[in-house]
């Protein structure tokens, strides 16, 4: 058997003349496509002669008679209904938000000694090195959308530490749309499909925000430029949350984590990302995916925001709320090191699609977020990962920490080696894995009181003082786009909420408004108009500004 698949093999190598020469019309191929479009002949460089026998999933060896079931006994061929029985199962649940990206891996630098402020081993001793995976995603796209789609971006790292595996789980965005985990579901509702045109709907969108003003602010920051990134190289990435980390001593700290991309950061205006898509909606993965294996590897300097007890008792603010910035002049900043990618997957599905993310995946020195947004997080992550991957989603190679001893036994697989003989309860007598001290754990616990109070300051000084005047005219812009559809009650709601914000703010989105209401085909819509110092100004109904 085993010389007749050997002759087999030579017959294949040596009939079918896989001895090649590079002509002129392949090296100009080459010379003008990108890697992404010729991945497959680059493979074929690569594999000069078949990369070896197909067999069937049980490893049978597959006749070449049996690649074709006509005119055959179709169902006692093992190799077609391996073909067709694993088609019927090859895709896993997609991920309820940030379905559509991409992965690449890579490793993370300490360039700055922290000591001083965090004892995580990641962290600590100038030049070491940490090997990652990262996904990039769009949040609300499904698998195939649109990369270039107005959205926030995710950036999730996982840190394979000696002490665990450490997930960064960061948005494009420093401040998320709200506070309250119980918003999540209705959230991402809002933002995804209708449930019966199946289609996005920005009314739903424009409800939401104004069903809860405190979303207004990361709003501001979706219509604004930073709303459309110029791929995922060019954007920064936040976690977000204040987290509480400490040192060897017991010093606690409080901190943000910001990646800040080495390629500078750069946006694209509507018009331009609505032409790029039209001709390329993979853009932002295609963009990753030419750059890694161009040999311009990206890379992102990370940052922690820095405030001690003491600063939090002095400030007039909440460092813990997520939907505004930390104030200029109340925090510090450090440099921690350089995240690079350096390598694309050899398979998407088993890198992208496998991997799971969790942000309550931390390492002794960073205690984590203590906002009830980030608590509900730690239990939903872990159970959509449970749903989407199944519970031994940590064993998938992709996710496997360098060391792991646990009691979780069986399961759907991976189970690996399923702790082998291992005793498989605690507290046992007989060797099984045991729990260790952390002396430098602080013993000391905080609570946060967080408030239903809504702020629309931290909203303002971003449209006021962040952006720029060319910048906030295109937020005008692109936020009248969004409400040309909506209904005359929605576009009312949505007014009276960026006045409150920005009264300049309001009244420049309420005249485009009306502008834009007299072009479109869409009969105008009676839009109240916001007050001005004390003239109120609204349309009647033929559509007339009056006093």
């Amino acid at each position: 058997m085993k010389s007749s698949i050997i002759l087999h093999w030579l017959l294949i190598v040596i009939g079918s003349k896989y001895v090649r020469t590079i002509d002129y019309e392949l090296y100009e191929y080459f010379n003008r496509t990108d890697p992404a479009t010729r991945q497959l002949c680059d493979f074929e460089e690569q594999h000069p002669i078949p990369i070896g026998i197909l067999t069937t999933s049980s490893g049978k060896p597959v006749d070449i008679r049996e690649t074709i079931s006509l005119n055959s006994d179709a169902f006692s061929n093992q190799y077609h209904i391996d073909l067709l029985t694993h088609a019927n199962a090859e895709r896993i649940p997609e991920r309820v938000v940030h379905a559509k990206g991409t992965a690449a891996f890579g490793y993370f630098e300490v360039t700055n000694d922290v000591s001083q402020y965090i004892k995580s081993d990641v962290f600590n001793g100038i030049g070491k090195i940490t090997p990652t995976a990262v996904r990039f995603s769009t949040v609300n796209q499904n698998l195939g959308g649109n990369d270039l789609a107005r959205e926030t971006k995710g950036m999730a790292v996982k840190f394979y530490t000696k002490e665990g595996n450490l997930d960064f789980v960061a948005l494009n965005f420093p401040v998320f749309f709200f506070k309250d985990p119980v918003k999540f579901p209705f959230f991402f509702h809002a933002l995804k499909r209708n449930p019966k045109t199946n289609l996005f709907d920005l009314s739903m969108r424009w409800d939401f925000c104004t069903k809860n003003p405190e979303s207004i602010h990361a709003f501001l920051w979706l219509y604004s430029d930073y709303g459309i990134p110029n791929g995922y190289t060019k954007m920064d990435a936040f976690l977000i949350h204040t987290y509480e980390i400490n040192n060897k001593y017991g010093d606690k700290y409080f901190v943000k984590f910001n990646f800040r991309t080495e390629q500078g950061v750069e946006n694209l205006p509507s018009d331009e990302a609505e032409a790029i898509a039209a001709r390329d909606p993979d853009y932002f993965n295609r963009n990753l995916y030419n750059a890694i294996e161009n040999k311009m590897y990206p890379a992102w300097t990370l940052e922690m925001d820095v405030m001690s007890f003491v600063d939090i008792r002095n400030i007039d603010y909440n460092p813990f709320e997520i939907t505004r910035l930390w104030k200029m002049g109340t925090y510090h900043t450090i440099t921690i090191g350089r995240l690079v990618l350096d390598r694309n997957p050899d398979n998407f599905f088993r890198v992208s699609e496998m991997s799971a993310f969790n942000p309550g995946n931390l390492v002794p020195g960073i205690p984590g977020p203590m906002d009830n947004l980030f608590k509900s997080r730690r239990s939903s992550y872990r159970d959509t990962q449970v749903y989407r991957l199944g519970v031994n989603h940590n064993r998938i190679e992709v996710n496997t920490p360098l060391y792991w001893k646990v009691y979780d036994r069986d399961g759907k697989p991976p189970v690996r080696d399923n702790m082998m003989d291992a005793p498989n309860y605690y507290p046992n007598s007989f060797n099984g894995p045991v729990p260790y001290v952390d002396p430098s754990r602080p013993k000391e616990r905080y609570t946060i009181l967080e408030a239903n109070a809504v702020d629309l300051d931290h909203a303002a000084d971003f449209y006021n003082n962040y952006l720029q005047r060319d910048q906030r005219e295109r937020l005008v812009n692109n936020t009248v786009k969004s409400l040309v559809p909506v209904s005359p009650d929605l576009q009312r709601k949505a007014i009276r909420l960026l006045t409150l914000t920005d009264i300049n703010l309001g009244i420049q989105v309420s005249e485009m408004l009306h502008d834009a209401m007299q072009m479109s085909p869409i009969p105008d819509p009676r839009v109240l108009i916001v007050s001005r110092q004390k003239n109120n100004y609204y349309y009647d109904s033929s559509s007339q500004l009056v006093k």
